[in-house]
């Protein structure tokens, strides 16, 4: 049963703690939190997710010191969702680096954690068991990045499932409803595989995004939720 701490490279937390879906939310669990809270130094600030939110989570996180201030939306639907109509290709590594990270750090400015991405970031997922560069979907428009869709397969989810890891369109082709059909090519590409869930993380309170999976046919499945820790 998962619980799991991380040193962000990225963003404001020195620490980041997670309770998975499967963790039970009792007295064991929160003096194990407690422990790791006694190995943090005073002042760094620590991060708590908990996955899959119930409605005890608040209090349960409360007491440990935790206050709610980003809520992480999954949204799922069945596959097949309907062909893209744009033509996109593979990721080349080596080859894209430059032009996708120019795109995503551009698009993902605001984000905490996939703004900001550098080389050595994307060496580093690029090195992970779960990557494949025939899921990571390019399109281009005169010669240039204009979007990907960069996908991630989940083997052991029942049923298996395919994630939207990744998305986003250059801000200079902003307006040209490119979002909806760039989703539509990693569905493609996640059912070509053979996968019949289909599944992405947003932000709760980004409403065009939301909009834009609706209308896909994606709905909202769990909630996973972060807490800033306010007193130590």
């Amino acid at each position: 049963m998962t619980l799991t701490v991380d040193r962000p490279e990225r963003g404001e937390f020195a620490w980041s703690i997670t309770v998975g879906a499967d963790r039970p939310r009792n007295s064991n669990t929160a003096n194990e939190i407690r422990a790791l809270l006694d190995q943090v130094d005073q002042g760094e600030p620590v991060q708590l997710w908990i996955e899959s939110i119930e409605s005890g989570d608040d209090p349960f996180a409360g007491v440990l010191g935790f206050q709610p201030y980003r809520d992480l939306w999954r949204m799922q639907r069945s596959l097949p969702a309907g062909r893209s109509t744009l033509t996109t290709r593979s990721f080349v590594p080596g080859k894209d680096d430059e032009a996708f990270l120019e795109v995503n750090n551009r698009a993902f400015h605001w984000h905490p954690e996939q703004g900001g991405l550098t080389l050595a970031d994307l060496n580093r997922l690029m090195a992970e068991s779960w990557f494949d560069a025939e899921g990571f979907r390019l399109y281009e428009n005169r010669d240039r990045l204009a979007g990907f869709c960069w996908t991630k397969v989940h083997p052991d989810e029942t049923p298996p499932g395919g994630e939207i890891y990744a998305i986003a369109v250059d801000p200079d082709f902003h307006g040209q409803g490119l979002g909806k059909p760039m989703t539509l090519a990693g569905l493609d590409h996640l059912h070509d595989q053979g996968l019949t869930v289909g599944f992405l993380y947003v932000e709760s309170d980004n409403q065009p995004a939301v909009a834009t999976y609706r209308a896909l046919g994606f709905a909202h499945h769990s909630t996973n939720r972060a807490y800033r820790l306010e007193r130590r």
